[in-house]
């Protein structure tokens, strides 16, 4: 096979046996004309920059490597010397995953194939087929199954748990897969994705498969735990960690009363309704719902049933100061995971399969993750507090 990167001749390669990846793989020409393209590009931006008559002076050559085995490359050089190339230094010997750390980031920011191809093009004059990205992709497969099964804390203060569906193709039709989203509050006050993991519904019995696994990777206790009202969710937790405190995400229950209220009292209806979820604490929201009865009670039973039978886990949030209240009452943390995972997404009809899904999935969440911030500001006050609230159950962990 020639240095010259071809999608035919690669196939045609890949048919007669010949490997993709290692010294004689296919994709090592792939990545000896990305690193020559990205070395001649950073010479002519030194020369468009360089204040000094300077100009090209031909190619040495040097002999690299890479994860596709050992490349020989012809690096360009300048008559004055002065060029100092930063994709492969002078006396570097190995880039290993420089080329395809490149592509794993435009990916992982939810470009496609197809326009990653173009940006190559674009940035680097080559064409890199939608197949040789797939394969690179591809590569972190084996680090995603490795980061899901990955030793975790053996404490968490809060844990958020939601599903988000995709169209996964499976047996040649595409089928909605629910993603199981776990987020951790750690002890340190950041935010962490336990764990990402893929079924064919959302349902309470998978995700006592998904508590049970934080279990055995060493998560010992969860102080408090805000999910949706997916029915036996609760229990589905205290199954597995009965000390845990499950709070209902309140935003999911108003959206959920809001339904089997006619729109013309949805105004009224709120109003009652804030005296409630916004109380100073448990009694007089217990008061204000007694009231919300009286008013509406008569119209629209069904909701004021719900609201009644839930209230052991609705009402949870009041035991608590504002700063705990406000990133508990809410699964407010975790979908602002699962709309980072749409943007990533919104393209994309449907994944090819699963793999496919969670490796972008799991890029978005690297990427996104750098940016998070500490949701409550002053964390060693309230991790002092829910020492007190949850007395010995942090000792061992905070070494108290």
């Amino acid at each position: 096979m020639t240095d010259s990167f071809d999608l035919n001749e690669a196939l045609k390669a890949i048919q007669s046996g010949q490997p993709i990846s290692g010294k004689d793989g296919i994709l090592a020409p792939l990545v000896k004309q990305l690193t020559e393209a990205a070395l001649e590009a950073e010479l002519d931006s030194h020369l468009a920059d360089d204040v000094l008559p300077n100009r090209k002076n031909g190619k040495s050559s040097k002999t690299v490597k890479t994860s596709e085995g050992r490349i020989d490359l012809r690096t360009p050089r300048d008559r004055a010397g002065t060029f100092e190339p930063q994709l492969i230094k002078k006396h570097q010997t190995s880039i290993s995953d420089e080329i395809e750390t490149k592509i794993l980031s435009m990916y992982g920011r939810g470009l496609s194939y197809t326009d990653i191809s173009e940006h190559v093009r674009e940035i680097y004059g080559i064409c890199v087929s939608t197949a040789a990205i797939s394969t690179i992709t591809d590569k972190i497969i084996d680090t995603v199954k490795a980061w899901q099964q990955r030793p975790l804390d053996s404490h968490y203060p809060f844990v958020w748990l939601d599903a988000i569906h995709y169209k996964v193709r499976v047996d040649g039709h595409y089928q909605s897969r629910a993603v199981y989203t776990v987020l951790g509050l750690n002890l340190e006050g950041r935010k962490e994705v336990l764990g990402l993991y893929l079924a064919e519904s959302e349902g309470a019995n998978f995700w006592l498969g998904v508590l049970t696994d934080l279990q055995n990777r060493g998560v010992k206790d969860i102080l408090i735990a805000s999910v949706d009202g997916l029915t036996g969710f609760p229990e589905a937790i205290q199954a597995i960690y009965p000390k845990t405190e499950v709070q209902l995400c309140i935003v999911h229950q108003i959206r959920n009363s809001l339904r089997y209220v006619g729109s013309k009292h949805h105004q009224a209806f709120m109003v009652d309704l804030k005296r409630v979820y916004q109380a100073l604490n448990r009694e007089a929201a217990e008061s204000a719902l007694d009231e919300l009865e009286l008013t509406w009670g008569e119209r629209y039973p069904i909701v004021i049933q719900s609201w009644r039978r839930k209230w052991e886990n609705l009402s949870v949030y009041f035991r608590y100061p504002e700063p705990i209240r406000k990133v508990i009452y809410t699964t407010n943390s975790i979908e602002a995971v699962h709309r980072q995972f749409r943007k990533l997404t919104k393209t994309k009809g449907g994944f090819p399969n699963d793999n496919s899904l969670l490796k972008l999935l799991y890029l978005g969440t690297q990427n996104a993750s750098k940016k998070w911030t500490m949701p409550i500001r002053n964390w060693n006050m309230t991790l002092s507090q829910l020492a007190i609230f949850f007395e010995g159950r942090l000792d061992g962990a905070l070494d108290l």
